[in-house]
């Protein structure tokens, strides 16, 4: 454990961003995982535009690199297109 103030407010701080980036990797995982369980074609588009700002916001913040946001968005609007026929 720290002993120095400074280091100890960084491993708050850590710990604070740490759980905070985990909501929103959460988040992409579980709006990834229902537009892939999803059987109609009009909640998976719904849902397709849900995760595209979630990965859009969270690739602003740093909390994931851009071009996996694009990957992720790339990979969940070909799954969508297969539902269209």
């Amino acid at each position: 454990m720290p002993t120095i103030k400074s280091a100890e407010k960084r491993l708050r701080q850590a710990r604070k961003r740490h759980e905070h980036n985990q909501s929103i990797k959460s988040e992409i995982r579980t709006l990834a995982r229902r537009i892939e369980d999803s059987e109609s074609l009009e909640e998976a588009e719904e849902l397709l535009q849900d995760a595209y700002a979630v990965l859009d916001r969270a690739a602003g913040k740093d909390v994931i690199h851009p071009n996996k946001a694009a990957r992720k968005k790339s990979q969940l609007a070909r799954r969508v297109d297969e539902l269209r026929g």
